[in-house]
């Protein structure tokens, strides 16, 4: 066929009035429909009018045989720009591993933010190696789990001045452990549970109109009594331990909760282990001044000939223990909605707690009766093979098994 200038300066004056709704793959399409219906030489007719290649006219040709109209794609399956995580193996890692040892979150909740801003992120990584812009960190860091947020007043004391430090020793005696095949735990107490049909706070899925009826008034069941929970939470492998005491959260109930866990787990999943790193809170029945928790660890350190690494969160940070947000926070997500009546309902549905991620609980009934009370003299603490370290001595010691 006869290319006439005016064939080409009208469609090209069709195109442009089209051409702002169409996508890439739109464009194409367009292009060929407008080809066939010139006939033979048409393609050479839309290329010159729509300065397009011939290989793009040929290819909308091609997707007018072969598309499927139902599918509704634009681009064919698997097509596009790669994900960062597929073209740079390992960088949501590397960006979990900057921002976690400064974590920032309630431990109830999934929400977790950090103080690292995006830029100072995407640094970091690209000191790494990873070819990354602040904006994808962004999108990561929200895929991961972190958003920004403002600052809150809270009941806590006053920050003290090496908290971030003590954070960043903690750490490093966590990897250093994991490294050397030694376990690293966190401990903690959960908060004491009633016993009986009382209310639990959380919603469960129940026939409309027909909720647990509870009863009125949390007036403690004398038979039934209290429980407390003691979690060990394994950091490393992401199992959790959790003793159920009958009595009270004593520092003698605490060591005992660790010596249960070794016996039971910990031995048999670290047969090299030469110490065991322990996190925990600074107060409470494992505080760094409580001296019987000590007196204790030094029993434990003899029984099981070994020594007892400790380091302990600076005051007003309890809840940035690992086992807070690791284990605590499931377990209360796994019973919301469901009286404890009994010891055995609190056992099941510790032991019952799961993750996606592949956390696994066991739980058991210590039914000892801790005494309250029990006065330390300095003689006694004396005898503690104890040895601080250089940083922060009272937050950081070790218990040696060698008397």
């Amino acid at each position: 066929m006869t290319i006439h200038e005016d064939d080409i300066r009208k469609t090209e004056e069709k195109y442009r009035s089209i051409s702002d709704c169409l996508s890439e793959k739109g464009r194409r399409i367009w292009a060929a429909l407008e080809s066939i219906s010139y006939g033979y030489g048409g393609v050479t007719l839309v290329c010159k009018a729509l300065h397009m290649s011939t290989a793009t006219v040929y290819k909308g040709l091609r997707e007018l045989k072969t598309v499927d109209k139902s599918s509704g794609r634009i681009r064919k399956k698997g097509g596009g720009r790669k994900s960062y995580e597929i073209t740079q193996p390992g960088i949501l890692e590397a960006l979990e591993n900057l921002v976690d040892p400064t974590a920032k979150g309630d431990p109830e909740n999934p929400l977790r933010w950090t103080s690292k801003s995006l830029r100072k992120l995407a640094k970091a990584l690209q000191d790494k190696g990873y070819n990354v812009k602040r904006t994808k960190v962004g999108v990561m860091l929200h895929k991961l789990g972190y958003s920004l947020q403002a600052n809150k007043k809270t009941l806590e004391n006053g920050n003290h001045v090496d908290r971030d430090r003590q954070f960043q020793h903690i750490n490093s005696n966590v990897t250093s452990a994991q490294a050397q095949s030694n376990p690293a735990v966190s401990v903690d107490a959960k908060k004491k549970e009633n016993i009986g049909n009382y209310k639990n706070n959380g919603l469960e899925y129940s026939e409309k109109g027909k909720p647990i009826e509870v009863k009125g008034h949390d007036f403690i069941d004398k038979q039934l009594g209290k429980v407390v929970p003691y979690g060990v939470y394994d950091i490393g492998l992401n199992k959790g331990w959790v003793s159920v005491g009958i009595s009270s959260d004593t520092a003698q109930f605490a060591v005992n909760a660790i010596r249960s866990w070794w016996y039971m787990e910990g031995r048999e999943q670290y047969p090299l282990a030469k110490e065991i790193l322990i996190t925990a809170d600074c107060g409470g029945s494992n505080g760094y001044r409580t001296r019987l928790w000590k007196i204790e660890l030094q029993k434990l350190a003899y029984e099981i000939k070994m020594d007892l690494k400790i380091c302990h969160f600076p005051p007003g940070t309890s809840k940035w223990n690992k086992i807070e947000h690791k284990l605590f926070s499931y377990i209360s997500k796994n019973w919301r909605g469901r009286p404890l009546v009994t010891r055995e309902v609190v056992l099941n549905l510790i032991g019952g707690t799961t993750t996606t991620k592949g956390l696994s609980v066991k739980a058991v009934l210590d039914e000892n009766n801790y005494k309250t009370g029990i006065k330390v003299s300095d003689d006694e603490l004396s005898k503690v093979n104890l040895v601080g370290d250089i940083f922060h001595p009272e937050w950081n010691y070790t218990i040696k098994h060698e008397p």
